[in-house]
């Protein structure tokens, strides 16, 4: 229903001969999803987001994007560690108290509408090259008759889900009630964004480290989020290791929290076996690059080359 109503109204051109859809299903079904499954309130969402994507340009944004700020702008925002948990899905880490000092006034320099521009950016980055890299790796797929949770299917079968979601631990430690107020806007911003135009490209969120104080602090922001995204939030004791290792294996865990990965928040992303050799080297490109047809490649419109 929702392909025939996107189809009709120029939204949607269904694969014809060796072109490809314009969209594919993993893509629809988040807007599915992030709508409970009706179909015309799915239709709204995405004309809403394509028509943002045609007035800010993303395409274009993202071809063209300073290579140097794109890896800047990951110590302002959560990011890959390399790892992925135990349904496949990438872990991201994000250390707010990181965003202090001179690195919050270097993000308070940054002019309002360029912020916005990082952020797409950086949400392009993860849907463009994170999560098909992902997919492309090997990963249980649920069965046909399970749950999201079920019982993964053995890892020889042919065709894998795709990934399309992220697993996220928010460490709060070390960080002020003062700290947490001045970035509100910096989080809601990226947030409400993501809610909007990235639907459902959120799994699990593990909030660690958590303060006394941190029931006020989610009295302010669980409004940026939808009643499906805020069920997907847990806070975490003061040990977190236990629930996290039922998440992830000890190896793709960092240290700081109960695993073996030597990892922190200011790294470059730690890629294990699997990954280095599907991407053909130990590290991530610089700069916008997407994952397409089992290959690492710049985006229509970049002017540079590819160096692994």
């Amino acid at each position: 229903q929702l392909k025939r109503s996107l189809r009709d109204q120029g939204l949607y051109s269904p694969p014809e001969g060796i072109s490809p859809a314009s969209h594919d299903d993993a893509t629809l079904l988040r807007f599915l999803r992030a709508r409970n499954f009706d179909p015309a309130k799915a239709h709204k969402q995405f004309a809403a987001t394509e028509a943002w994507r045609r007035e800010n340009r993303v395409l274009d944004l993202y071809a063209t994007f300073d290579s140097d700020e794109l890896e800047s702008a990951k110590r302002f925002y959560p990011r890959w560690t390399g790892r992925r948990d135990k349904h496949g899905i990438p872990i991201y880490i994000f250390r707010l108290a990181s965003l202090s000092g001179s690195l919050q006034k270097e993000l308070n320099g940054v002019p309002e509408d360029r912020r916005h521009q990082r952020i797409v950016a950086l949400w392009e980055f993860m849907s463009r090259f994170t999560l098909p890299f992902c997919s492309a790796l090997p990963h249980p797929t649920p069965s046909p008759s399970s749950s999201n949770e079920g019982s993964p299917v053995p890892l020889s079968q042919p065709s894998l889900s795709p990934i399309t979601a992220t697993t996220s631990i928010i460490d709060l430690g070390g960080v002020s009630l003062g700290l947490m107020w001045s970035l509100r806007r910096h989080l809601q911003h990226a947030s409400e964004l993501a809610t909007a135009h990235y639907p459902e490209t959120l799994h699990t969120i593990a909030i660690v480290n958590a303060p006394a104080f941190f029931p006020t602090v989610w009295s302010w922001i669980k409004a940026w989020f939808d009643e499906g995204t805020r069920n997907k939030v847990h806070v975490l004791g003061a040990n977190p290791g236990p629930a996290l290792l039922e998440l992830m294996d000890a190896d793709s865990l960092p240290q700081v929290y109960g695993g073996t990965l030597p990892f922190t928040f200011e790294d470059d992303p730690i890629l294990d076996d699997p990954a280095r050799k599907l991407l053909g080297s130990t590290n991530i490109p610089r700069g916008p690059i997407v994952f397409v047809d089992g290959k690492v490649v710049r985006p229509e419109g970049f002017n540079g080359s590819l160096n692994l």
